[in-house]
């Protein structure tokens, strides 16, 4: 289980996302508005942003 919580944190990490999205062709300012509200409203509020050694 703590490997799937750790691909998942990675992948699902705010920063990547803006990473995966530029390189999609995005412009900056948007991947970063996409971004800045997949973190508020999705990465912060779940497990995902917890770093439990469990």
């Amino acid at each position: 289980m703590t490997k799937v919580r750790n691909y998942l944190q990675h992948v699902l990490n705010p920063l990547h996302i803006y990473c995966r999205l530029r390189s999609c062709g995005l412009d900056t300012k948007t991947a970063l508005r996409i971004s800045t509200v997949f973190e508020r409203f999705f990465y912060r509020p779940s497990w995902l942003s917890k770093n439990i050694d469990n």
